[in-house]
């Protein structure tokens, strides 16, 4: 790895310096020049905004076909590609009002392109929606997207659902590269803080084709922030408060762009007591977290790199049950200490015609999990036993990943664009620790794919991939004694192999209707938990026992999308049927191991369908009043007639908002009520219990407040505004009929220097 990255920095520095620019002028279809405006490419890191009279000059520009977005809230967003030889482009464009939204770019796609010209439909949302959803964690914030859930254990940990199907299934991407984190556990969150997050993108089916193995279910794009315009400096503080669990999330920025070089760095930390339920505080449920992100950007001719490193540290309590009630936030055995390290270095080289991918990660999990010792050593102290359990981790694993990514994206030929890759990981997880949940063991992963996208005219697009993987997993013997019994990991060394292929077509109905079809298989290899586990899983409460005989997932979806948009009025229509063969799931034996119900890995055909629904009213002339309502439904069965478990409640969510500015004291101003109504949940599996419906309303009120010539940006949020007592279906402090949590009052600043 060390080799590559030193030479691609070396033919970045050896090359010689590009004069090529990128200037105009900005209006609107008044001819009125728009200040503020973001001139920005995701492939250079780059970008620069609008000055008064609405003129932009971007320098130092390398050679070759570079895209440009410029975007501006309240109005259309457009791409833009140039082929710069050594030359200075102007480019003047007129940018015309949107009433409902930005037309984000969306990166988890293959050719990066707006989500109106996109095949797939993509879900997004942004740091600034984020923010106004007061939502304690980054997995909780997401759940405001149509379609997607979590499942949660508490206030802290929370791992996403996308139509159904949740843990290894959906593939977490962060810094563009693969999220390592013994992510087939499912007792622990995602390890990545909100802070420093540009926004979030959802692929809502399988992604295999793109990314392999684990997303057969969907992918969550986690976008970093950008560097700062070039010659621009700032400093960026943020601060929020939870009423609920006395919580505080502090951050601090720092970002400086030069002319060939960004910089950026940003620390957060937060710190949760106990969450509050109606009637009572969950003993344990308490965390803390540490977060420092680092990045560098550098571009010269032909070649653009960034460099971005992320640590994570994070301690969250496992409750047991209703305890002490207490607002303490130190925490209590049994709980888990995990450090995150992610280390990203993306290279974009530009040839003429083409351009040269090269994506490099490399990722080291630490997860230890400390457990109460309830006898004392012979002779030791009640202090001397404190100690002890505070300084040794009963379960210790080390998870270190190597990840790549190339990708070539070939010369475009009339109007064909084609790009083939290559992709792969090498991944040890070591054991330190007394008790061993997943042997020691080593994975292998290699994929080859390419991928066409025509343009059939301005409102037709096709597009189509193939793709072949393999994965390689081995692992070593233990043996490991439970109470009186020893019992064995016996050693494994499997492969694993798939061919997966995907169709899409977006084109125009009766002039209005933008209509996309999606057909696409995925797959997924059995994971580590899947084919080795052997123990008790604290955080879920369950003894697994894995099974080594299990096959590839695999799966067929088909996706319909629908959207209508007039001046004043969308509507939209997603409905998908997705069939999975050799289902890999839970299902409890009748034994008892360790104090704990067994359960053990099984596999049954299966197959899920449903969908999303709604639409967004914008009343003229009531410029500044939105209605909207989504609803959402998944039904997941088993050949065999069972219901799939985890399966989110059918929901519906209104949303009654207003938005108003007064640039003299609250620019960019919203007010919001939201109700959420949640169906009763019945068709559960063999091992779940029902759910009643319950319905939420939530509060929401904020904007930028001007104070000389700074911008304090703002939000109050009431979340469970009736301080309702419900328990969420996906809740996996269910069975123990713990509460959610009750009425949550979030406060947040944000200002930048």
């Amino acid at each position: 790895m060390k080799t590559i990255i030193n030479f691609l920095f070396l033919v970045g520095i050896s090359a010689v310096y590009a004069q090529n620019s990128l200037s105009g002028k900005i209006t609107d279809t008044n001819n009125q020049p728009l200040l503020g405006v973001e001139i920005y490419s995701d492939q250079l890191h780059k970008g620069t905004i609008t000055n008064e009279d609405g003129t932009y000059n971007l320098q130092n520009i390398p050679n070759g076909k570079v895209t440009f977005n410029f975007s501006f809230l309240g109005f259309k967003t457009i791409s833009k590609e140039f082929h710069f030889n050594s030359e200075n482009i102007s480019f003047d464009v007129q940018l015309e009002e949107s009433i409902f939204k930005i037309d984000e770019v969306i990166i988890s796609t293959p050719f990066n392109k707006l989500q109106s010209e996109n095949v797939m439909k993509v879900e997004r949302l942004s740091a600034r929606a984020l923010q106004k959803t007061g939502a304690t964690t980054l997995s909780e914030g997401i759940t405001n997207i149509a379609g997607v859930s979590q499942v949660s254990t508490g206030a802290s940990i929370g791992k996403p659902v996308i139509r159904g199907l949740s843990g290894n299934r959906v593939l977490v991407y962060t810094q563009g590269i693969r999220l390592e984190n013994q992510q087939f556990g499912g007792e622990h969150g995602l390890g990545i803080n909100d802070a420093g997050v540009a926004g979030v993108e959802v692929i809502k089916g399988p992604a295999s084709l793109l990314y392999g193995s684990d997303a057969l279910g969907g992918v969550l794009y986690i976008q970093p922030e950008k560097f700062v315009p070039e010659n621009t400096t700032k400093l960026n503080v943020s601060q929020r408060y939870f009423s609920n669990t006395l919580g505080t999330n502090t951050s601090l920025g720092f970002k400086s762009s030069l002319k060939k070089w960004q910089f950026l760095a940003r620390g957060t930390y937060a710190q949760h007591a106990d969450y509050k339920t109606p009637d009572y505080r969950v003993t344990n449920t308490r965390f803390n977290e540490k977060d420092l992100k680092l990045g560098v950007g550098f571009h010269e001719k032909n070649f653009s790199s960034e460099l971005r490193y992320n640590f994570n540290n994070s301690k969250l309590g496992l409750t047991e049950g209703i305890g002490e009630q207490t607002k303490e936030t130190h925490l209590e055995t049994p709980y888990q200490d995990i450090d995150n390290h992610i280390i990203s270095l993306h290279n974009h080289v530009f040839f003429k015609n083409s351009k040269l991918d090269i994506d490099l990660g490399y990722t080291i999990n630490n997860r230890q999990e400390f457990e109460e010792h309830e006898e004392h050593e012979e002779g030791e102290t009640e202090e001397e036993h404190e100690e002890h359990e505070e300084g040794e981790a009963a379960l210790d694993m080390k998870l270190k990943t190597f990840s790549y990514n190339t990708k070539y994206h070939l010369p475009k030929f009339g109007k064909f664009e084609v790009l083939v890759g290559a992709q792969g990981l090498h991944q040890t997880n070591t054991n330190f620790g007394e008790e061993l949940l997943i042997p020691n063991a080593t994975v292998n992963d290699f994929g080859v794919f390419t991928t066409a996208n025509f343009e059939w005219d301005d409102n037709t697009s096709l597009q189509a991939g193939i793709r072949y993987d393999n994965r390689g997993i081995t692992t070593e013997r233990h043996e490991v004694a439970h109470e009186d019994e020893i019992h064995i990991f016996e050693a494994i060394d499997k492969s694993y192999n798939s061919f997966t292929a995907s169709f899409g077509a977006k084109t125009l109905l009766f002039n209005s209707i933008t209509s996309r079809f999606n057909v696409a298989s995925g797959f997924r290899a059995p994971n580590l938990a899947e084919l080795t586990s052997n123990g008790v899983h604290h955080g879920t409460n369950r003894f697994e026992v894995g099974n080594n005989n299990l096959v590839n997932e695999k799966n067929l979806q088909f996706d319909l999308s629908l959207d209508y948009n007039s001046e004043h009025f969308e509507l939209f229509a997603n409905g998908f049927y997705n069939t999975l063969n050799d289902y890999i799931y839970l299902s409890p034996t009748g034994d008892v191991e360790d104090g704990a119900p067994v359960y053990t890995y099984l596999q049954e055909n299966a197959k899920l369908y449903g969908g999303e629904f709604g639409f967004h009213l914008h009343p003229h002339p009531l410029d500044w009043l939105h209605l909207e309502s989504s609803f959402e439904m998944v039904i997941g069965k088993q050949d065999n007639g069972n219901y799939l478990p985890l399966i989110p409640a059918n929901t519906l969510k209104n949303t009654l908002r207003t938005e108003f500015s007064n640039e003299k004291w609250l620019p960019n101003g919203y007010a919001s009520v939201s109700l959420h109504s949640y169906f009763k949940q019945d068709n559960i599996s063999e091992f779940e219990t029902a759910t009643p419906a319950y319905n939420l309303v939530n509060l929401g009120v904020g904007g930028d407040i001007m104070i000389s010539k700074y911008t304090f940006t703002t939000s109050l949020t009431v979340n469970n505004l009736f301080d309702k007592k419900y328990i969420n279906h996906l809740s996996r402090l269910k069975p123990d009929t713990i509460f959610n949590p009750g009425r949550n009052i979030v406060l947040g600043i944000n200002f930048t220097i």
